[in-house]
């Protein structure tokens, strides 16, 4: 099997949808969790894609998209071209769920209104964040240190001065995976891990 990176198109879009719902679970597959297999890429893929297309690059096995790495370079500014620009369609077509319903799906639907939180003591030395998912034919080879170092250097080439991501503790390949690459723990939640690198001006 041939593995490739290559730069996002926009007629990939569909296959980060499909990508972030069977990654979304931990790493693992979530798409028996969802009724509605697009919440999830509503609000950890498409939306970097869509407002900062340059930051977003594909794994490809045999040419089909397999993975992606895709961030913000600012995440200040992300949230609010969110706010304006890409939750309001979304709330619209998701009404809140009743206070009762603990589903995935419910879940995730109280998130696009709440909108992006944020964590302005981590964005301060670290503006940049970013969200890699591989599927299972991708994993272990070494592409995931790739991916990451291709958007890394990315981040350095627009002179960024550090980048940031959350893990859930659930997840310990990746946490391991983090912290070989370079990454340290800045933020310890009940849940999950934020991890900070500075990059090198």
């Amino acid at each position: 099997m041939e593995f490739a990176i290559r730069p996002y198109h926009p007629t990939d879009l569909y296959s980060l949808y499909t990508i972030c719902l069977r990654t979304a679970d931990s790493g693992r597959d979530a798409t028996a969790l969802y009724r509605d297999p697009e919440l999830m890429g509503h609000l950890f893929a498409a939306p970097y894609a869509v407002a900062e297309p340059d930051l977003c690059f594909i794994l490809t096995a045999d040419g089909t998209p397999s993975g992606y790495v895709l961030g913000t370079r600012d995440t200040e500014t992300f949230t609010r071209w969110c706010a304006a620009a890409w939750f309001p369609a979304l709330r619209a077509r998701y009404p809140l769920p009743a206070p009762d319903d603990v589903s995935p799906d419910a879940r995730a639907i109280r998130d696009i209104h709440r909108g992006e939180p944020g964590h302005p003591e981590i964005i301060v030395d670290y503006p940049a964040h970013l969200h890699i998912d591989i599927l299972p034919v991708g994993q272990g080879q070494g592409l995931g240190r790739r991916m990451m170092e291709t958007f890394l250097d990315r981040l350095r080439a627009l002179g960024v001065p550090g980048v940031h991501l959350g893990v859930g503790k659930r997840n310990p390949g990746a946490i391991q995976f983090y912290e070989r690459m370079g990454f340290q723990p800045v933020i310890d939640a009940d849940t999950w891990i934020g991890f900070g690198m500075r990059l090198a001006a």
